[in-house]
């Protein structure tokens, strides 16, 4: 279960090597500083945020299987993390020690998993999954892989952007089933993709696995529409899709990080007209307390009061629909 912090306590500092030597010192506003390290603003906590902002407690099925939606579900074989990120809506649940599941929960998790034939797809997640021993990796994999009803099994990572030297052929090798295996990154800022990331990237490509990315839209790190053509045209370059821009959770301490939503529709927008579909991402909100995900990004269909119709095209000029004067 998640505790709740003392008030007006920081979180604690948890970063890697590699990230370490992306921050540049000198800019008070770096973007990958602003993601890792502590800020005082985190002790202003609103009244709206939330020990459990996505509600995983509530859908806790047995340990490590959090069950939401009737098709999928995540396996959460470790709560620990490489990094701390400072918005993260699980940080009150990740842990900087080590928070393996038991072989017996482990099992437990497993066989919620095969005992429910709804679920098509499992998701690993945690912490940081791809961190976890190799053979509770394997075991997870392999388990998976044998049971009939599981269509898909996803991995969410941080591992290939936080530390990719620790991405090895070994590690790749026990990924490897005959399920397809979908490989979700987590990357907000186009200079965590540095040439280290994109070789470990290529090998995930290389050995079979589809990649798709998930960002945060985050006030001072990607809250530009520059920024994020950025981000997004490297990441497509690097042969992952994006997937999710997610609205910033009700973390406690992360409002000096969340962005207005007019303002997130207002960039997906701008987007439209600046990259092809490849390169845009869903923009997502989660709904607070757990009752899922939802996309949030502009609509371009309008009825007037009087019943007409109206669609706006990429630079937003608007076009009736049914077009009452055909073009000829």
């Amino acid at each position: 279960m998640i505790k709740d912090l003392p008030q007006n306590k920081l979180y604690e500092t948890k970063i890697t090597m590699s990230l370490k030597k992306l921050i540049d010192k000198n800019d008070p506003a770096d973007p990958i500083a602003l993601q890792f390290t502590a800020n005082k603003q985190e002790t202003n906590i609103s009244p709206c945020e939330i020990n459990d902002p996505i509600g995983d407690d509530h859908y806790l099925k047995v340990k490590g299987i959090v069950h939401r939606y009737p098709d999928r579900v995540l396996l959460i074989p470790a709560s620990d993390c490489m990094v701390l990120c400072r918005f993260c809506f699980r940080r009150e649940r990740v842990s900087s020690a080590t928070t393996n599941l038991t072989e017996k929960e482990l099992d437990e998790a497993l066989a919620y998993v095969k005992s429910n034939p709804s679920i098509r797809e499992v998701i690993i997640t945690g912490g940081e999954p791809l961190a976890v021993p190799g053979n509770i990796l394997a075991k997870v994999m392999n388990n998976l892989d044998s049971i009939a009803h599981v269509d898909v099994i996803r991995i969410h990572t941080r591992l290939p952007i936080v530390a990719p030297e620790n991405i090895t052929e070994k590690k790749l090798g026990l990924l490897k089933v005959k399920k397809p295996v979908f490989v979700v990154i987590h990357c907000n800022h186009h200079r965590e993709l540095t040439q280290e990331v994109g070789k470990c990237l290529d090998s995930f490509a290389e050995a079979g696995m589809p990649l798709l990315s998930q960002s945060v839209l985050l006030k001072g790190v990607n809250d530009t529409a520059e920024i994020l053509e950025n981000l997004f045209r490297k990441l497509v370059r690097l042969r992952v899709k994006p997937y999710y821009l997610h609205h910033c959770d009700l973390v406690k301490g992360t409002g000096h990080f969340r962005v207005d939503i007019k303002k997130g529709q207002a960039l997906m927008k701008a987007l439209r007209g600046r990259v092809s579909g490849i390169c845009l991402p869903m923009y997502i909100f989660d709904i607070p307390s757990g009752f899922g995900k939802v996309p949030i990004g502009p609509c371009y269909f309008e009825e007037s009061e009087d019943g007409v119709t109206y669609v706006r095209d990429y630079k937003g000029n608007q076009h009736e629909y049914p077009p009452q004067n055909k073009r000829t």
